[in-house]
């Protein structure tokens, strides 16, 4: 009777207010929903509009990922710290005031001013961001912890556990992160998409200030008929230590789960938005109110999806590259969601709310941090990847250890089982001929062994260790080195040096005798780009290659030639000009320059009508620097051109069609273009020679007459649904190869 009694005194206020309490929870959610979707439809429109100004380079991503990392982890500390000091209903106020100053910046736009001038480039980048962005989002990532802190003080029936609303929050999270490139982007222009984001914003500051009348209009009274609890205990040092080391692990594992299998499976376009989308819904299915799974089903669920992981990674049977997309996405979700669960379990009470978000936003960053700042500078290999999967199995449910009385191989067998385990396997692997059944029975009776230890946790994850180890120490390589782009090596594969990025080759050269200035790969003397070079002038050429790769085009270069590279990437440029690996640049016959910078940028500064031929190479790699390929870049190229000029755009790429990009470019700017698709056979490949494809533009039809009277040189394709990309418009969906 007497709960009853309490739960009809709950929903005074709420009836006061002019509100039920499913009303009032639909508010509250949905005020959460679209701060939440505001937040990460903000971050990619605000990252493309940079790239013109400030360049495709990693560092211009990673900047951006910091910087947004940073406000939002000022937004939920603002949030904790106002309410503390100022008290609930004084912040209240507060935050009504806070809504209204982004007004002044919206819509968002990205000064040209900034990406210009001296100073460092990351300086600038921040201060473009601040400007353009920096007090809308930062408002917008408050108003999560501050909502539920508000919720929790309406004195409705659900009030007493508000971290559900948590789940809504990140529901929006991730609608806004798949509706983005599926959505938004292929449908918009930047400037239409800042409109919606500010009609957007408008709807949110509505709900919120309907969330702030709530909270005023019942405060009183649920404060009058609130039953006296003790207050919340404290959360000790040892305890914040803990939550931030945990929230940082999931972090760190989705940003390395997404640079190995976009390196080292597929460079797939859009591929980072699966791997966040999952660490998303593991937060959206850890605070629910409704477990579909215990912690226990979920650490099973861990255990196998790292043992089949593991099994993946072995010279046993290749899996397809979605499977193995699938292994690894799966693996996160499932680790994610543990060390989530375990987070939500230990939630404090609605007093310590907003710290508790506070202390999960700071191990994010620190996840993040380590990954995008250490781990380059600390790691020649994305270790970090297998160092978080190996810690999170560490973190599973199982057994105690066995009591100090036991013999001592028991007491240390879980640390002994996993070495002599590697020892073991990796014996038989050097001595078994690989590719036999002999060898591949060793691999699957090792994966069984591994799968018999899945109760201890120590001892599997140990065992997982040896078989991560096993796997990413890669074979030994003539250089490899580490960068804010990725792992580059140099690889020997019989008298040909290879020089490659995770599963892209950009430059393979012979060194066998007489072989040394023979063009390979893409660029091989019979193909497209050796057609091109046949085609120029036969006076001294001034030629312009933006992508250096092992700088193969410099085979073309002939006495009185001048080629100038323009690469982003310094680490290529030593890579290439160090003999001891590629000389193609030692042996040229041309004049060499070579331009560190964004190509785009750097070809700007040239003098106007410099180039007999400008080549595109950026676009052999499957992660396209999409502002080298609108109307917008193509017209600086132009004016970088000389009469008769050309330009050549390398497009071989496994998963997009960019054919018909080039296409509409060139109608809508008058320009004429040809293509040719080069296959070559088994045998030229095992030479170092490779299929390419190639587009050939110019200004006037007669500048290609001699390309129009060979028949391996075809009109290029055009699509007429396709859309012509600008600085203001792209849609990478559209031109995806979804059969790889």
């Amino acid at each position: 009777m007497e709960a009853r009694e309490h739960n009809v005194a709950l929903e005074i206020p709420g009836r006061l207010a002019g509100l039920g309490p499913r009303a009032t929870v639909t508010l509250f959610g949905t005020a959460i929903f679209a701060a939440a979707a505001l937040v990460f439809a903000v971050e990619p429109m605000v990252a493309k509009m940079l790239l013109p100004s400030f360049g495709g380079t990693s560092a211009v991503w990673a900047v951006s990922l910091v910087f947004f990392q940073a406000a939002l982890l000022g937004g939920y500390a603002f949030a904790h710290y106002s309410v503390r000091i100022a008290g609930l209903r004084r912040q209240v106020l507060v935050q009504l005031a806070l809504l209204l100053p982004p007004f002044a910046v919206l819509p968002i736009a990205v000064s040209t001013d900034t990406g210009s001038g001296g100073g460092a480039p990351a300086l600038r980048v921040l201060i473009a961001l601040s400007l353009a962005a920096g007090l809308p989002f930062f408002v917008v990532t408050t108003a999560s912890p501050v909502l539920q802190r508000w919720f929790a003080a309406v004195g409705d029936p659900g009030s007493r556990d508000p971290y559900f609303l948590y789940a809504a929050g990140n529901v929006g999270s991730m609608l806004a992160l798949l509706a983005y490139p599926f959505l938004i982007e292929p449908r918009l222009t930047l400037a239409e998409q800042a409109h919606l984001w500010t009609v957007g914003y408008s709807v949110f500051v509505i709900l919120a200030a309907l969330c702030a009348w709530r909270v005023l209009a019942a405060a009183p009274v649920a404060a009058a008929i609130a039953v006296p609890r003790a207050p919340a205990a404290p959360i000790g040092a040892l305890k914040a230590t803990r939550w931030v080391a945990l929230a940082a692990l999931p972090s760190s594992l989705m940003l390395g789960t997404t640079n190995y299998i976009s390196t080292d499976i597929a460079a797939v376009p859009l591929l980072w938005v699966i791997p966040l989308a999952l660490y998303l819904l593991s937060f959206v299915v850890a605070f629910a109110k409704r477990q579909p799974l215990s912690l226990r089903a979920i650490s099973w669920a861990v255990a196998g999806s790292s043992l089949l992981l593991g099994a993946s990674l072995l010279p046993i049977s290749k899996p397809p590259v979605w499977g193995a997309m699938g292994l690894h996405a799966a693996n996160l979700f499932f680790v994610a969601l543990m060390v989530h669960r375990r987070l939500a379990l230990e939630r404090p009470a609605p007093e310590q709310l907003t710290k508790f978000y506070l202390l999960l936003s700071l191990g994010g960053v620190c996840g993040g941090a380590f990954n995008a700042l250490l781990a380059p500078v600390l790691f020649s290999n994305l270790y970090e990847y297998p160092i978080a999967i190996v810690l999170a199995l560490l973190l599973r449910m199982g057994p105690r250890r066995p009591k100090p009385g036991a013999g001592l191989l028991r007491r240390n067998a879980d640390l002994l089982l996993p070495f002599a385990f590697l020892v073991v396997v990796l014996t038989a692997s050097k001595t078994v001929p690989q590719g036999t059944w002999a060898v591949r029975g060793v691999y699957i009776a090792g994966v069984v062994i591994l799968a018999t230890w899945a109760r201890r946790p120590v001892r599997f994850g140990l065992g997982i260790a040896a078989v991560l180890a096993m796997t990413t120490v890669q074979n030994p390589a003539l250089h490899a080195e580490r960068t804010f782009f990725g792992v580059l090596r140099v690889e020997r594969n019989g008298s040909l040096h290879v020089f490659a990025h995770g599963t892209t080759v950009h430059g393979v050269e012979s060194f066998a005798p007489g072989r040394r200035d023979v063009p390979l790969s893409y660029y091989i003397r019979r193909g497209p780009l050796g057609q091109v070079f046949r085609q120029l002038p036969s006076r001294p050429r001034s030629v312009a290659v933006l992508g250096l790769g092992a700088g193969t085009t410099a085979a073309y270069g002939r006495p009185g030639d001048s080629f100038t590279f323009y690469e982003i990437n310094r680490a290529v440029v030593r890579i290439a000009s160090n003999p001891r690996w590629f000389t193609y640049l030692h042996d040229s016959k041309a004049e060499i320059h070579v331009r560190i910078g964004d190509g785009r940028l750097e070809i700007a500064k040239a003098p106007d009508s410099s180039y007999d031929l400008i080549v595109l190479d950026a676009f052999s790699s499957d992660s396209v620097p999409v502002h080298l390929l609108t109307r917008d870049a193509v017209q600086v190229y132009l004016r970088k051109l000389r009469p008769g000029g050309l330009i050549a755009f390398h497009i071989s790429n496994r998963y997009l069609d960019l054919e018909p990009v080039i296409e509409g470019i060139d109608r809508s700017l008058g320009l004429v273009g040809l293509t040719e698709r080069f296959l070559v056979t088994e045998a030229d490949a095992r030479r170092g020679e490779s299929s390419s494809t190639w587009v050939v533009v110019a200004r006037h039809r007669s500048d290609l007459a001699r390309f129009a009277h060979d028949p391996r040189w075809k009109p290029v394709r055009r699509d007429p649904g396709l859309r012509v990309w600008t600085d203001e418009f792209s849609n990478i969906l559209s031109v995806v190869r979804w059969n790889g």
